[in-house]
């Protein structure tokens, strides 16, 4: 669904994607990499933050570069950041719905149905319109979720969605990753650091290092594999197999 081919992002004398070229099909992509190997330039480039010096995305046959970045969210791309992007001071429900307002693709049902279908989704248990700035990290987390999946998006990608969790926590998060592909309708990329996280979400999964693309294919057999190990786990680290 999404081939990428020769991506290069370089600033100044650093090249944080050097050549990349890889798929990511239907279903939960994993895309991981230690600090600094590009991971969240790539998904600069993709969300149209970074302008890349050389390189092409086309994501359901669509070229995906050629789009303003404010089209591509119409378009149906939507992400999240490792930092937390909801507003504090408006409540759930505000949050997700002013995302929507500006990437909504789905006029079949009202916005206010929409919004909440979302918030649903994700588990949250709190009311949609308490004040953000009222909940505990993990419902900060999903409500950052809620605004990634409403107005059916084509493609989401997940910039460490989990970080700081407790495991039970983390759970709970793939548990909602996992049904985004069937329930919500796009192809997910999940950059994370815990190797558990993607090994239970992910099917497939790419490795970046130093902005260069080391191996692509099945999680289980990427996390097993050697130089994946020496690059990001240590070679001594043992690895959960999906």
């Amino acid at each position: 669904m999404i081939e990428v081919k020769d991506l290069t992002v370089r600033f100044g004398g650093v090249t944080p994607l050097d050549h990349v070229t890889v798929e990511f099909a239907e279903g939960t992509n994993g895309l991981i990499g230690p600090n600094g190997a590009g991971k969240t330039t790539f998904f600069n480039v993709l969300s149209g933050f970074v302008r890349p010096q050389n390189g092409d995305v086309t994501a359901f046959g669509e070229n995906l570069l050629a789009m303003a970045h404010f089209r591509r969210a119409r378009w149906g791309l939507r992400r999240t950041f490792q930092t937390e992007q909801a507003i504090e001071e408006l409540t759930i429900f505000d949050n997700v719905l002013m995302v929507l307002e500006h990437s909504s693709r789905d006029g079949a049902s009202s916005r206010e149905e929409q919004v909440l279908n979302a918030i649903s989704f994700v588990g949250l248990t709190s009311s949609p319109y308490a004040r953000v700035g009222t909940l505990g990290a993990a419902e900060r987390r999903l409500v950052e979720i809620a605004r990634a999946v409403v107005g059916k998006p084509r493609v989401v990608l997940l910039d460490e969605p989990a970080a700081g969790l407790p495991d039970e926590e983390t759970q709970r998060m793939g548990g909602v990753i996992q049904k985004i592909p069937q329930e919500i309708g796009a192809t997910v990329i999940l950059v994370d650091h815990d190797m558990s996280l993607v090994s239970a979400c992910c099917a497939k999964t790419a490795v970046l290092d130093f902005g260069k693309l080391i191996a692509a294919g099945d999680t289980s057999e990427v996390l097993r594999s050697d130089q994946v190990k020496r690059a990001y786990l240590g070679a001594d680290a043992e690895v959960a197999a999906a």
